[in-house]
């Protein structure tokens, strides 16, 4: 009986880690990404029409929302901005703000390296790095296909890591296709 529930455990524990890596490799671009300049958000205030509108983040990283002046919305979740947004509103404006953000229109990516086309690109939510190569071309004939490497929005110049085709991409990635030698 011990042997059973032991194996079964060791199962569970193996699903679980593969659940959790799945997990991790299909989180949703709402769920991890941090705004940046570029980016443009629409903000609805429910009941207050002139409050509500459409604010791009600025090279600074804030949005200059009417009556609170600029809101730092620079690396924040739209969960974060949406709290600060109402506290802000709290603060003498009204009673209950009712806030919803959303991205209306992310910043770009961009694709080098030995792929047709390299530049920047619109980002679509639930993109993948295959998509990225697709929408630049595809790969030229010296390209690396199986080494593929990505720098987050954000992250230090020298931090590229490997990435496999499937790996979702966020607006503002950079991703190189490295050239193959033999």
């Amino acid at each position: 009986m011990r042997f059973y529930f032991m194996i079964a455990v060791i199962f569970c524990m193996a699903a679980g880690a593969t659940a959790a890596e799945s997990a991790e490799r299909t989180m949703s671009v709402r769920d991890v990404y941090t705004l940046g300049s570029g980016d443009r958000v629409k903000v609805t205030v429910f009941g207050e029409r002139d409050l509500s509108g459409v604010f791009e983040i600025s090279g600074t990283g804030a949005i200059a929302y009417p009556l609170i002046g600029e809101v730092e919305a620079g690396g924040k979740t739209v969960r974060e901005l949406e709290k600060v947004v109402v506290l802000k509103l709290r603060n003498g404006y009204l009673r209950k703000p009712q806030v919803s953000i959303e991205v209306t229109n992310y910043r770009p990516f961009y694709i080098l390296g030995e792929v047709k086309r390299p530049g920047s690109y619109a980002y679509v939510e639930g993109m993948k790095i295959v998509n990225a190569v697709a929408m630049s071309g595809g790969f030229t004939y010296r390209a690396k296909k199986q080494r593929l490497l990505v720098r987050r929005a954000g992250a230090p110049k020298d931090s590229e890591a490997e990435a496999s085709p499937d790996d979702l991409l966020y607006p503002g990635d950079v991703v190189r296709v490295p050239e193959r030698f033999f």
